[in-house]
């Protein structure tokens, strides 16, 4: 007796134990996913209230054509960003200083010209690397009244016609307005690519004025060229001016009747949750469902 004793108790004693190590590698696990939990807070915290600044690898005097090779990339915390410092290498590239810029100084628009590389009349010559110019025909309120300048930054919208399957199932088209590009460089509107306008540049431009249309040349990359074109053929384009300041890309949902409803007034689109209690009934091989009555 004295022995079923013994066994018991040191069964209970073994049983504790493995119950106290998995209590306490239960609690070094909780404590280590709320250290985590609060270092990914932190680091969080710490990038959002930073931004990856452009600055300058050498001392840049007045006149200098920026080159991608003279400038570089900073973290620096929010309160430090000065005012139109830029963040994006695309946006200021072929731009000319208008003044002295030091060695690791933010590049702010502030000390930039529009102004290209000398041939102003040479498209090739304002043609980023690795771009290519293709130009479109936009009508009179697409280019903005004629306000959109070589140098400008835009966006890019389609307005298109697109498949969709009707809840009949048949295949119908809805019109839809989708975001193609953002932050899309100006190269030229007209024959104007920033330079000198010649007298035969202004002939044009007055008969693209009398006509309504304007022909707007974009820097796009190869594939971006080739759904562009594909587009043009499809539908109508408009431009949308962004700001000098701004350079960020954001993720932009197609505009249609649906998201216009469901901007407009969100709570409508949702659908009712249903409340009520359901019991199954099997007849047959059919399955119904009967609501209770409360």
């Amino acid at each position: 007796m004295a022995i079923e004793k013994q066994k018991l108790i040191l069964i209970a004693g073994v049983v504790l134990a493995l119950l106290a190590i998995v209590m306490t590698k239960m609690y070094l696990d909780q404590q280590k996913q709320a250290l985590e939990e609060k270092k990914r807070r932190e680091i969080a915290n710490i990038q959002a209230n930073q931004a990856a600044v452009l600055v300058s690898k050498q001392d840049l005097p007045a006149g200098t054509v920026i080159e991608p090779e003279m400038l570089g990339t900073e973290i620096v915390p929010n309160r430090f960003v000065q005012p139109q410092a830029q963040t994006s290498l695309d946006r200021v590239a072929g731009m000319v200083t208008i003044a002295p810029i030091s060695k690791g100084e933010q590049i702010s628009l502030s000390k930039l010209s529009q102004s290209r590389r000398s041939g102003g009349g040479d498209l090739s010559g304002v043609t980023p690397s690795g771009k290519r110019a293709i130009s479109i025909v936009v009508d009179n309120i697409a280019s903005l009244s004629g306000m959109i300048n070589p140098g400008d930054y835009v966006d890019v919208l389609a307005t298109i016609m697109i498949p969709v399957t009707g809840v009949d199932g048949k295949l119908t088209e809805q019109m839809a307005v989708l975001p193609l590009f953002q932050n899309v460089l100006v190269l030229a509107v007209g024959s104007n690519t920033g330079g000198m306008v010649t007298s035969s540049g202004s002939r044009y431009a007055e008969k693209q004025a009398s006509s309504g249309n304007a022909l707007i040349t974009l820097s796009l990359g190869p594939q971006e060229a080739n759904l562009i074109a594909f587009v043009q053929e499809q539908g109508k384009i408009r431009l949308v001016m962004r700001s000098p300041a701004d350079a960020r890309v954001e993720p932009i949902a197609p505009a249609s009747w649906e998201t216009l409803f469901q901007y407009i007034s969100p709570q409508s689109m949702e659908k009712p949750i249903d409340t009520n209690e359901y019991v199954e009934v099997l007849r047959g091989l059919n399955k119904t469902k009967i609501p209770l009555s409360k």
